[in-house]
């Protein structure tokens, strides 16, 4: 292929590439009046229809005939005309010409935001929810994309629009739920792979072709969140090459603090090792039902929630505004409702389900060195009185005030 070949009706009218195509070369072409993408696979190559048999022929049909099977499959579920599907690239046209395979799309802007973590809550919101609901339609049919990565998304706005969309596309290495290629045809990103996705490409006899779902794509649209949301992906240990790796390994991955509790967990839940044990994208989307859950909030150290309880907001702020000035600091005495024996707020990220909200700190005495330690808390609430040492500045005594 080359430019100025006419390959299957199409002038191809730019230079051939192999740039971010994997196994395939690629390049645009003309078919009257429309602009096409033509996209050219290095393989299989398909043997001659009067091709001597032999045993290598008969395994090269075999492969070109589910190489075959496999994308007009795909390309019978998923119809460029079907509802809702105007955020879906999809394939217009799958053909050979000798031994090689092509298909075609419509030509469309490649441009793409750079960095989606720069967006405001809700265009982040917007931005995945229209992600969300193109993967949704794919596994309403059991199509798993099998390839969910930023490089096969397009983030775009249109011209007066007012928020950013997500454009799915690439869907080559899409397969039927349950029914993936085998592991030396199969083909993915390992960054953002499963770990079933891993184990299976590793030939590990414990995982078979029904282990690889939908929930190969809910892993890797959790890694893709928190990379939209935060501008990386989530941490992991560095002796492994991937998430998945990590998580096969029993690891948790490093999820951002500054992320919502609601997302933390999701993404928890998102990023488990276990298909079963991730929620469907419809779960997915009914989270994103308010900007707050997108938004990145700066938090204590050593702490992941999002509010403190107001007790424990009161007295953090009369302890830092009560500070010993020296002589002639006057105390007041202020009642205290049950602030002894509370837990110490977590370190670590709260597990999925979780709200977030701990008990107050403990708020014992804030005054002189001298004053007693604190009574450990009955039972039942009880009210008792803490002195603490409130700065009034340099006033006047009145006269015969002591």
């Amino acid at each position: 292929m080359k430019k100025g070949d006419l390959i299957g009706g199409y002038r191809i009218v730019s230079e051939p590439t192999n740039a971010n195509g994997g196994k395939c070369i690629w390049a645009f072409a003309e078919k009257g009046g429309g602009q096409y993408f033509v996209k050219r696979f290095l393989e299989p190559k398909r043997p001659r229809d009067d091709a001597a048999d032999s045993r290598s022929v008969r395994i090269r049909r075999q492969l070109a005939r589910e190489f075959e099977d496999r994308h007009r499959t795909i390309m019978e579920r998923l119809r460029p005309d079907a509802r809702g599907g105007g955020n879906l690239v999809l394939a217009t046209d799958f053909f050979h010409e000798g031994s090689t395979y092509y298909k075609v799309t419509e030509r469309i802007d490649t441009s793409s935001l750079e960095k989606p973590q720069t967006l405001e809550p809700r265009n982040k919101m917007v931005l995945l929810k229209t992600l969300g609901n193109s993967l949704q339609q794919l596994h309403d049919i059991d199509v798993v994309h099998g390839d969910l990565k930023p490089l096969n998304v397009l983030v775009q706005r249109r011209d007066g629009a007012a928020f950013h969309t997500a454009k799915l596309i690439d869907f080559d290495d899409s397969y039927v739920s349950g029914r993936p290629p085998e592991p030396d045809d199969i083909a993915g990103d390992s960054v953002y792979g499963a770990p079933e996705w891993r184990r299976f490409m590793q030939r590990d006899e414990s995982v078979g072709p029904e282990h690889l779902t939908c929930a190969v794509d809910v892993f890797a649209l959790g890694l893709m969140t928190h990379l939209y949301l935060t501008g990386d992906l989530p941490h992991h240990d560095g002796r492994y090459g991937s998430p998945a790796d990590a998580v096969n390994a029993g690891e948790l991955l490093d999820l951002d603090t500054r992320l919502s509790d609601e997302m933390l967990g999701l993404l928890r839940a998102m990023t488990t090792r276990a298909p079963g044990g991730r929620p469907r994208v419809a779960a997915f989307l009914k989270a994103l039902s308010d900007p707050k859950v997108c938004a990145l909030r700066h938090r204590r150290p050593g702490s992941s929630r999002t509010k403190a309880p107001a007790d424990e907001t009161a007295a953090a702020t009369a302890a830092e505004t009560t500070k010993s000035s020296g002589p002639g600091v006057r105390t007041s005495r202020i009642k205290a409702k049950n602030l002894a024996s509370a837990p110490r707020p977590r370190t670590a990220t709260p597990p999925p389900g979780s709200t977030g909200t701990e008990s107050p700190r403990d708020a014992g005495d804030t005054g002189s060195p001298a004053a007693p330690a604190a009574q450990p808390a009955a039972e039942t609430p009880v009210e008792r009185t803490s002195r603490v040492r409130i700065n009034l500045g340099d006033r006047h005594r009145r006269p015969g005030s002591s």
